[in-house]
Order: structure tokens, then C-alpha cells, then sequence
């Protein structure tokens, strides 16, 4: 009794503390036009920020980097979406490159958002110093990437709160439909049942994704910084594209509950290298030769990249498990996969992605019992989501496939737009979601506790 009151009382004082503290919108006060600001945008995401206009937002984006391929990338990228035939967008685009990029950024703040999408490495404290001099800060993930700047990034989250302005990451995952489907549906009883505990051999929850080096975006082939393969300048994969996954795992099993880094235990974590050849490395960077910084990755001339990885832990009392796996490229026709199962007492929610359902997400629900009513209940449920057209059809015993119209497919560059326009709301409201700031640290505390784990 005395543990819980404890657990009550701090939850308490976390919600007081991340729902009063100052706001970059004054009470009584008009929310200033947004200015942005893209700091060394190394990162084709960057540049998907900026596929859509948006209300509110000016149209002069000044840019701060160090001369090279990466800033030159991203700005052929704004070109070609100023230029496109259809909904053209209008940025005006100022370009300061230098060696003090950073600090000209910070002297001369000619916006009040910077959006971060490059060099995970820097990005712990480029997020720290950006939030000390009163910027707000939209970071692609992962936010950070070595337990030793972890402190840091608690550090950033508690003088932006002092500072009154807003750290977010891009979470785009929650805005794809399948998944959204999937958590409406966990938490309907008469459908899904209660979340199973699960064990460490049969997690509750699993989440397993699959990236390709060698792609292409909008169309084109994507090139690749050579720094992107250097996993302390990007990062391991069990820090890097597993954020999404983890933050999926709470925001579906617990929305809007605010976690403590106490609910989280590790249990098992490994890594393993994506291994490639002279000849690959060349394709999808245009260097003929490893830069010096990866030599230390070289193996009988191939370059082990440990972009590998998978943690199973407990998130309160339920056993989640998360994996990443980065292959070279995808075969004809396929491109980057997703799975997923919440397993609840009464029927198995599954996201997949392969080859049967044409490399497309696709859910599909897995009855536990012969309960004829099931299938009025899943009809009735579904009628009353807020996505209209969405039904059910049994292609096996028990087994549902859920069919959703196209017009909620809208793909996942289009979800860069999506978690914009949420966090413009959030800067002209003045505050996260109480549970948000919270949830962040634990998420990347789960990361780090996995990579920590996974290296002993």
C-alpha cells in the first residue's frame, strides 16, 4: 500500500509539473508566426518536413550546416517540391554554411523551431543548447544514441519545460492507419479482451520491422551520407529505428499513462552487423572507397555495420519485444516491412506485411474462441470507429482480415506532414500532452537499457 500511494503521489506531481510550467504562448498573448530553422540536415527526413505548407508557418526556413552533399541534398529535395506539378509548396530557403553553423544558429536565431534530422551523434547536445537559448525543437529520433548522453537529454526536457518551449520527436508510425486500428481495438473489450501478460518466449506484445539501405524516396534512388553507416555518428539499430517501435508499444498498451523509467526492466538484448561489400557501399553512397572513420568496421574488406538488434523487456507487468533489421535492399517490387501482434484473451491483433499481403500492411484478427457473437461484436466495433468504410471478413476459422479504403493509405512520407501539423497545434496550445515528456525519457531509457544490455 505504501509503494502505491508513493506511485500515485509521484504521478501526481509529474502531471502538475509537465502541465504548469511556462508555455511559448502567453495567456492573453497571440501565438507568434512559426519560423523554422533545419540544422545540418544530413537526413533525407528533414527535408519531408517541409513536403507540405502549413497554417501559420512562415515560408522563409533558414538553414544552418556545414557545406557538402547533405545540405545540398536537402535543398535539391525543397526544390523539387516547390517545382512539382501538383500542390506545389513555396518555401524561400536561406542557407548559412560554415564551421560555426551551430553557434551562428544560436547567435543569430532568425526562427524560434529548429528541426533536427541529421548526425544523431551531436544530436543530444545540439537539442540541450538549442532549448537553453529558447528554441523550440522538432527532432527526427532517435534523440539520442550512448548512455553517457542520455543525462543530457533529461536534462534538455527539464529547461525546455524552464524555458517554456516545446521538445518533440517525429513519431511517425502512430498516424500509419493499420496501427492505429490495432491500438482502438486493444483497448475494446468485447473484441480484443484484456492486454495478455505474456512471458519472455511468448511476449505480449512483439514488433519487428525490416529496412533496406538501398531504396528509393519520392521517386528517386536515395543516396546515403557515408557518415549514416558509422554507427557513432547514427547510431546501433537497437537505438535507432527500435524508437518507433517502443514508442508504439506504450502508446498502445498504455495511452496517455504516464510512465516512469521504474516501469521499465530489461531482460535480453543481442546485436549483430549488416555486412557490406566495397561495391554496395559505393551504389548507395558514391564513395569508391570507406572513409577512414570505418575502418574500424572493416572486416576481410567488408563493412560490418551493426544496424541489427532485439530487446525483450517488461513495460509494467507485460512482456514486449522489439527487433530491427537492416538489409541491403529490398527485392523488386518490395520495399520496407512491419510486424506486429498484440496478444489480448479473447482474439490476437496482427499487423503484416510480406508477401501475401503484397508487401501492404494489413491487419488481421485472430479469434480465441468459437463464440458466434464474436462476429456481431467485431461488426459493431468497427461501424463505430471514426473511420468510416472499414469492415471485416473471415478468410479462415476464426480468422478476420480487416479491409481499409485506400483514402486512409496515404504512405509514410505523408505522416512527416501529419506529426508537423500535431506538434503546430501543441505551439500554438503552448504545451504537450501531459504524459508526453515522460513517455520520451522512458522510451529512450528503454533504447539505451537495451544497447547497454546487448553490448555486455
Amino acid at each position: 500500500m505504501k509503494h502505491a500511494r508513493q506511485s500515485i503521489l509521484l504521478a501526481a506531481l509529474l502531471i502538475f509539473f509537465y502541465s504548469c510550467g511556462d508555455s511559448i504562448k502567453k495567456e492573453g498573448e497571440e501565438m507568434e508566426p512559426i519560423k523554422i530553422m533545419t540544422l545540418d540536415p544530413g537526413h533525407f527526413h528533414a527535408a519531408l518536413v517541409q513536403k507540405s505548407m502549413y497554417d501559420g508557418v512562415s515560408p522563409e526556413v533558414h538553414v544552418f550546416a556545414p557545406e557538402g552533399e547533405d545540405v545540398s541534398s536537402y535543398l535539391e529535395r525543397i526544390k523539387g517540391f516547390n517545382q512539382r506539378e501538383e500542390n506545389p509548396t513555396t518555401w524561400n530557403v536561406n542557407v548559412f554554411t560554415g564551421d560555426d553553423f551551430f553557434e551562428q544558429m544560436i547567435i543569430k536565431k532568425p526562427g524560434n523551431v529548429v528541426v533536427l534530422s541529421g548526425n544523431n551523434g551531436k544530436k543530444s547536445e545540439y537539442i540541450l543548447k538549442s532549448v537553453e537559448a529558447g528554441i523550440n525543437v522538432l527532432a527526427d529520433k532517435p534523440m539520442v544514441i550512448t548512455p553517457d548522453k542520455f543525462p543530457l537529454l533529461e536534462q534538455a526536457f527539464t529547461t525546455a519545460e524552464k524555458n517554456g518551449v516545446l521538445l518533440y520527436d517525429i513519431m511517425t508510425e502512430r498516424h500509419e492507419i493499420t496501427t492505429m486500428l490495432q491500438k482502438a481495438l486493444s483497448h475494446t473489450p468485447t473484441v480484443f479482451g484484456d492486454l495478455q501478460k505474456g512471458s519472455a518466449d511468448k511476449p505480449a506484445v512483439t514488433k519487428e520491422s525490416v529496412h533496406h539501405f538501398f531504396k528509393y524516396v519520392s521517386g528517386s534512388p536515395l543516396k546515403r551520407p557515408a557518415w549514416f553507416f558509422d554507427t557513432d555518428q547514427q547510431g546501433e539499430g537497437i537505438v535507432d529505428v527500435t524508437t518507433h517501435l517502443v514508442d508504439l508499444i506504450q502508446w498502445e498498451c498504455y495511452p496517455e499513462v504516464i510512465l516512469q523509467k521504474s516501469d521499465i526492466e530489461m531482460v535480453s538484448a543481442r546485436r549483430w552487423p549488416t555486412i557490406m561489400n566495397a561495391k554496395e557501399f559505393e551504389k548507395v553512397t558514391g564513395f569508391q572507397e570507406f572513409p577512414g572513420y570505418l575502418q574500424k568496421n572493416i572486416v576481410d574488406n567488408n563493412l560490418n555495420v551493426y544496424s541489427n538488434g532485439e530487446m525483450i523487456y517488461k513495460i509494467k507487468d507485460v512482456f514486449a519485444k522489439v527487433v530491427v533489421e537492416w538489409r541491403y535492399q529490398a527485392p523488386e517490387g518490395t520495399g520496407d516491412t512491419h510486424y506486429s501482434i498484440m496478444r489480448g484473451t479473447l482474439s490476437d491483433l496482427i499487423i503484416s506485411q510480406g508477401s501475401e499481403e503484397g508487401f501492404k500492411p494489413t491487419l488481421y484478427i485472430k479469434q480465441h474462441n468459437n463464440d458466434d457473437s464474436f462476429s456481431d461484436e467485431l461488426t459493431a466495433t468497427l461501424s463505430g470507429l471514426p473511420w468510416e468504410g472499414i469492415t471485416a471478413e473471415m478468410i479462415d476459422p476464426g480468422y478476420w482480415k480487416v479491409t481499409i479504403p485506400d483514402r486512409y493509405k496515404i504512405g509514410h512520407e505523408a505522416h512527416f506532414g501529419q506529426v508537423t501539423e500535431k506538434y503546430i497545434q501543441y505551439l500554438k496550445s503552448g504545451k504537450l500532452p501531459v504524459w508526453e515528456v515522460p513517455n520520451m525519457i522512458v522510451k529512450y531509457y528503454t533504447t539505451i537499457e537495451g544497447l547497454k544490455l546487448a553490448g555486455e
